[in-house]
C-alpha cells in the first residue's frame, strides 16, 4: 500500500519531495520519511505519524540536495514506529532505499544476511533490501549487476527507490507494485501513481513487471530483468493537474460526496463523446461473450453485485466474485468477458485474478478511474469513469460513477432507465441532508447496526454497511432480507438500528422489517415509494440503488463526525490496496 516518491531536479528537491508524499498519503498515513543526496553524504528525516505533523516536528524541509526520495506507509510488516518507517539504510550507511510491496521470502533472505553479520534495526521487510544491496556490492557486484540479482532472488512484489552515497542518482525496481516516471522541464519523478506529479506535467513512462531504470540529472535508461536496454513510449496522460483542495469543506469526504451530480453528469457526456467509441466496443464484447464476469473488492465489488443484478434482469448471464477468492471459484474460458473495477487499477488481489483470467485467453475489459493504472494497461480496452481524485480512503463518488456506468450499460441490452436526470436526483438526496443528520444523531452511539436489502437494495445494503465500520467504526452488517431467519434474528434487541431499504414495493421487505420491529429493533427506513424515515424520489427504474448508497454515505459522515472521528483517514486503513 504505501506511497514512494522520488526526485532529481536542478534545485533543492525537499519541498519537491514533501508535496509530492503528501498528494500520496492516502497510499498509507502511519509513517514519513526523507531522504535526500548532497555531495557524497545522505541526510535522513523520518517518523511514525501523519506527514503534517512529523513536518512540524522535524522539518522536511531543512534537507537540502538536489536528488532524494520521500516514503509514506502503510504498515505490513513491523508496528508503525520511528525505526519501522522509511527510509532504510545499509549497514555501512552508503545505501537507502524506500519500498512498497511485501517480500514474501525476506526471511529467508534476512537470516542469510544475519548469517553474514548484518544487524536488523526494524520489523519490516523492507530493511532487507538495503543490507542485500550492500552484501552485493561488497562481493564487487556494480548497483545494475546487484539489482539483477535482485529480481532474480525476490519473491514477492516491489517498487523500490534506491540511492548510493558516492552517486547523483536514483534507481528505480518494480514488480507488481505501481511505479511510473514522470518528465518535467528540468525534474525527473518517480512515483506510485501520476497524481503525485500530475500538477507538474502530463508525460510519463511507466514501468513494466521486472525493469528498473537508472535516473540522473542528465536523463534515464530502462533495463529489462537481464539488464538489458529498454525503450520505453512515453505517455501523455490526462487527470487532475491541481491539487485536489479542502475548499469551503471540513472533510473530503463530505466534498467528495458533494461533487457526485457533477462526476456523473459529466461520466454520462463523455459516454456519448470522447469515451463512445469504448463504450461501443464494451457493449459489443458483452454481446458476444458467453457470459460476464466482474472482479473486485470492496466498495467496487458492491458496484458489480450491482452491475450483476442489472444485467441479469436484461437476460445476460453475469456474476461477480471477490478478487481474492476468485480463482477458488471462478470457471473462465476465451469465452468469458471478464471485467474487473477498480478505484485504484493498482488492487492486487485484482491483478492477481487478472493474471489467472488472460492465462485461460479470457477477454478483458477494465472499469477504472486512474488512467495508466496496471490494470487498465492489462486489458484489451478500458473506460475511465472520471470521477476524479479521491482524497478521503473512503470511495463514494467513485462508486456512483462505477454504478450509473453499469446502469447506462444494462440501457442498451433493454433496462428501462432514465438517467437524464440522475444527477438532479442525487442532488435532491444530497438536499436533504439536515434529515439525515438527525438519523446520525440518535444512532452514533449503538455499537451495533444493521441493514437489510433484497436485490437491488442488496448490493447497497453491504456498502452502506462497509462505510459505516469503515469510518464510524461500528459494528455493522449488510445482509439479504432473506437470510435474517437464518440466525440474525438472534441478535435483533430492544433499541438495535437496523435500516431496511425498500425499493419500489417491495412486500417481502416490508416483512422483514415488522420481523425485527417485532423484537424491539429501531427501524429507519429507506424507500422511493413506502412511507418511511427517508424518502428517495426516483421513479421505479433501478436508481434507487445508487441513491441509497448516497444517503448511506451521508449517514456514515455525520455518524463519524458525531463520533470526532478521523473521517478522511481511518485507523488501519488506505486507500489502494497494493498487497495481497
Amino acid at each position: 500500500m504505501c506511497g514512494i516518491f522520488g526526485a532529481i531536479a536542478n534545485e533543492n528537491v525537499s519541498e519537491l519531495l514533501l508535496k509530492g508524499i503528501k498528494r500520496l498519503e492516502y497510499r498509507g498515513y502511519d509513517s514519513v520519511g526523507m531522504a535526500v543526496y548532497n555531495n557524497g553524504s545522505i541526510n535522513i528525516k523520518k517518523g511514525a505519524g501523519e506527514i503534517d505533523s512529523i513536518n512540524k516536528k522535524l522539518n522536511f524541509l531543512e534537507l537540502e540536495g538536489s536528488c532524494g526520495m520521500a516514503h509514506t506507509r502503510w504498515s505490513t510488516h513491523g508496528k508503525p514506529t520511528d525505526k519501522n518507517s522509511h527510509p532504510h539504510l545499509s549497514q555501512n550507511k552508503e545505501i537507502v532505499i524506500v519500498h512498497n510491496g511485501i517480500l514474501d521470502n525476506f526471511l529467508k533472505l534476512k537470516n542469510d544476511l544475519i548469517k553474514k553479520g548484518y544487524n536488523f534495526l526494524s520489523e519490516t521487510d523492507s530493511e532487507v533490501i538495503a543490507h542485500y544491496f550492500e552484501d552485493k556490492l561488497k562481493n564487487n557486484l556494480s548497483i545494475k549487476e546487484a539489482i539483477k540479482d535482485f529480481i532474480k532472488d525476490a519473491e514477492g512484489t516491489f517498487a523500490v527507490l534506491l540511492m548510493h552515497k558516492f552517486e547523483k542518482k536514483i534507481y528505480a525496481i518494480k514488480r507488481d507494485s505501481p511505479l511510473v516516471l514522470g518528465l518535467s522541464d528540468n525534474r525527473f519523478l518517480l512515483a506510485s501513481d501520476v497524481y503525485a506529479f500530475s500538477d507538474l506535467t502530463s508525460k510519463a513512462i511507466f514501468f513494466d513487471n521486472d525493469e528498473f531504470a537508472e535516473v540522473s540529472e542528465s536523463g534515464y535508461t530502462f533495463f529489462d530483468r537481464l539488464g538489458k536496454e529498454k525503450n520505453k513510449t512515453i505517455k501523455e496522460f490526462e487527470w487532475e493537474q491541481d491539487e485536489s483542495n479542502i475548499d469551503k469543506f471540513e472533510h473530503y469526504m463530505i466534498k467528495e460526496i458533494m461533487e457526485e451530480p457533477l462526476v456523473a453528469k459529466r461520466l454520462l457526456v463523455s459516454l456519448e463523446n470522447e469515451q463512445k467509441d469504448n463504450f461501443d466496443k464494451l457493449v459489443s464484447m458483452i454481446k458476444k461473450s458467453r457470459k460476464v464476469l466482474f472482479i473486485a473488492a470492496g466498495t467496487s465489488y458492491h458496484a458489480s453485485l450491482l452491475g450483476a443484478y442489472y444485467l441479469h434482469k436484461c437476460g445476460v448471464e453475469s456474476q461477480t466474485l471477490v478478487a481474492s477468492e476468485f480463482q477458488h471459484f471462478a470457471t473462465v474460458d476465451k469465452d468469458t468477458l471478464v471485467i474487473p473495477i477498480t478505484q485504484s487499477g493498482e488492487t492486487m488481489d485484482v491483478i492477481e485474478a487478472l493474471k489467472y483470467c488472460i492465462d485461460k485467453k479470457a477477454k478483458v475489459f477494465s472499469i477504472v478511474n486512474v488512467p495508466y493504472s496496471s490494470i487498465q494497461r492489462m486489458s484489451d480496452a478500458s473506460i475511465n469513469i472520471l470521477a476524479g481524485q479521491e482524497v478521503c480512503v473512503a470511495a463514494t463518488k467513485s462508486f456512483i460513477n462505477q454504478a450509473v456506468l453499469l446502469l447506462r450499460v444494462a440501457k442498451e441490452f433493454s433496462y428501462k432507465v432514465n438517467l437524464d436526470n440522475i444527477s438532479d436526483e442525487i442532488r435532491g438526496v444530497l438536499d436533504k441532508a439536515e434529515i439525515i443528520k438527525k438519523l446520525a444523531e440518535e444512532i452514533h452511539n449503538k455499537p451495533d447496526l444493521y441493514i437489510l436489502g433484497r436485490g437491488l437494495s442488496y448490493p447497497v445494503a453491504r456498502e452502506i454497511a462497509l462505510k459505516i465500520k469503515e469510518i464510524s467504526y461500528i459494528h455493522a452488517e449488510g445482509m439479504m432480507g432473506g437470510e435474517l431467519k437464518h440466525g440474525t434474528l438472534a441478535l435483533i434487541e430492544e433499541g438495535v438500528p437496523v435500516i431496511s431499504l425498500i425499493s419500489n414495493k417491495d412486500y417481502d421487505m416490508v416483512s422483514n422489517t415488522k420481523e425485527v420491529e417485532s423484537r424491539g429493533a429501531k427501524t429507519i427506513i429507506v424507500s422511493n415509494e413506502l412511507s418511511g424515515d427517508f424518502k428517495i424520489e426516483t421513479e421505479n427504474d433501478g436508481k434507487f440503488g445508487i441513491l441509497a448508497t448516497t444517503f448511506g454515505q451521508l449517514l456514515t459522515y455525520y455518524i463519524a463526525l458525531n463520533k470526532r472521528l478521523p473521517i478522511d483517514k481511518p485507523r488501519n486503513l488506505a486507500k489502494s490496496v497494493t498487497v495481497k
